[in-house]
C-alpha cells in the first residue's frame, strides 16, 4: 500500500510506541494471570511508568497530532465521530471479555474506551490553540496529582474522568484526567508543526518499501492491537496451557 500523502515520521512514531505496548502486554498478561513472574509491578515503580511513558503517553499524543491533519484532508467530521463509536463498542466488547476471564479486575475503562471518547469529542477542540496547551497542562497536571497522591471515592460514576474506586483493581486503565490533556498538546502541536495539514519543516519524503514495512503498524494501530491479544493469548496456551486454560472462558 502507497503511503503517499502520509507524514512517515507520525507513523514512524506510533509503530515504536506500538512495539513497546507490545512488548509490555506479553510481559504482563503473564504476570497478571499468575502464569510466570515476568516483572513487578509497583506504585510508581519501572512498570508502572514503562507503559505510560512508552504506550499510553505517546498514543494519545499522537492521536491528537494526527486529529487536525486528518480532519483537513476528510472535509468532514461524522466519520471521526463513527469512528469513535465503533471503538468505544470494542472497548465494551473487551469489557465483557476480560470480565469472563476476570469478573474482578476486568476491563471498565480501558484505552478503547478513552479513544472511543476523544474521536467523539475531540473535534470539539479542533477551533483552540493555545487554549489546547492551557487545558492540556492542566489537565495532565490534575491526572498526576490524583495519581501520584492516591487520590480515591466511594462511587464508581467518575471511573471515566480518573477517580479510581477504592479497592478496585483493573488490567487496563485510561481515563480522561490525564491523558486528554496529551491528546490536546497533540492538537496545538499539530498547529504549530502541521498547520493546514502541511509540514512547517523540511523533512524527506519517502515511499522506500523498508519504510513502508516500518510504519505498517503505525498506520494501522486499531488492528495491531486487537491482534495482539490472540497473538499472545495462543503463545501463552502453547508454553502454558495447564495454567492458562483455567482462565479462557471455554
Amino acid at each position: 500500500m502507497s503511503t503517499q500523502g502520509r507524514f512517515w515520521e507520525i507513523d514512524l512514531a506510533r509503530t515504536f510506541a506500538i512495539v513497546l505496548m507490545i512488548t509490555f502486554h506479553a510481559l504482563y498478561v503473564p504476570y497478571y494471570l499468575g502464569i510466570a513472574h515476568t516483572m513487578t509491578i509497583t506504585h510508581l515503580g519501572f512498570w508502572w511508568w514503562f507503559p505510560r511513558l512508552t504506550a499510553i503517553g505517546p498514543f494519545t499524543f499522537l492521536a491528537g497530532l494526527s486529529l487536525p491533519i486528518s480532519q483537513i484532508r476528510a472535509k468532514t467530521i461524522s466519520s471521526f465521530v463513527r469512528r469513535g463509536v465503533r471503538i468505544f463498542a470494542l472497548g465494551t466488547l473487551i469489557s465483557l471479555l476480560t470480565w469472563l476471564v476476570s469478573p474482578d479486575g476486568y476491563v471498565r475503562f480501558g484505552i478503547l474506551h478513552f479513544f472511543g471518547i476523544v474521536f467523539i469529542i475531540g473535534h470539539l477542540f479542533l477551533r483552540f490553540r493555545f487554549i489546547n496547551l492551557v487545558a492540556g497542562l492542566a489537565l495532565v497536571a490534575a491526572g498526576a496529582y490524583i495519581e501520584f497522591t492516591r487520590v480515591t471515592v466511594d462511587f464508581p460514576w467518575l471511573l471515566w474522568l480518573g477517580l479510581r474506586p477504592r479497592g478496585v483493581a483493573m488490567m487496563d486503565y485510561a481515563p480522561l484526567l490525564p491523558w486528554f490533556g496529551f491528546f490536546l498538546l497533540g492538537i496545538f502541536c499539530s498547529k504549530l508543526l502541521y498547520p493546514e495539514g502541511k509540514r512547517r519543516f523540511s523533512i524527506p519524503q519517502t515511499d522506500h518499501p523498508l519504510t513502508r514495512a516500518l510504519t505498517l503498524p503505525g498506520r494501522y494501530p486499531l488492528q495491531f492491537y486487537v491482534a495482539q491479544w490472540p497473538a499472545i493469548l495462543g503463545v501463552l496456551l502453547i508454553l502454558y496451557p495447564d495454567k492458562l486454560l483455567p482462565y479462557l472462558p471455554f
